[in-house]
């Protein structure tokens, strides 16, 4: 399954942001519908971690240059000293992903907002669990 999410989100695919969604969301709800009989939830779980660090890190990766990380960590709210030694970090895009200051500007919500559908959610819609 990470493979294949790999595969979407993928920068040399060639695809946009709204091909990305869509695929992802179409995915995403084929699965969960197909193994919504068996209880995963701790995998669901697990792998909705993974994917949302994916999802920073490549929106991250799209922000590419120091200029547009910056004006976009300030239009999300972090303050401007933590955004000038932020956006010049030479760490990897999957280390700058699970930081701080990325979970607290590219939240969970902005990311739904965003149009990004996750498992545990979808799951828990599909079986009426909470």
């Amino acid at each position: 399954m990470k493979e294949r999410i790999k595969e979407f989100t993928s920068r040399s695919n060639g695809w946009g942001d709204a091909r990305w969604k869509e695929t992802l969301k179409q995915y995403i709800t084929g699965w969960v519908n197909y193994f919504k009989l068996a209880d995963m939830k701790t995998l669901l779980s697990q792998v909705d971690e993974w994917y949302r660090r994916r999802l920073r890190m490549v929106i991250w990766k799209q922000w590419k240059r120091i200029r547009t990380r910056l004006r976009n960590l300030i239009k999300l709210g972090i303050a401007k000293y933590k955004v000038w030694e932020f956006a010049n970090t030479r760490k990897s895009y999957w280390r700058t992903a699970n930081s701080p200051i990325i979970n607290t500007s590219i939240t969970n919500e902005r990311l739904k907002q965003a149009g990004y559908i996750f498992l545990m959610d979808y799951y828990r819609k599909v079986n009426g669990v909470n």
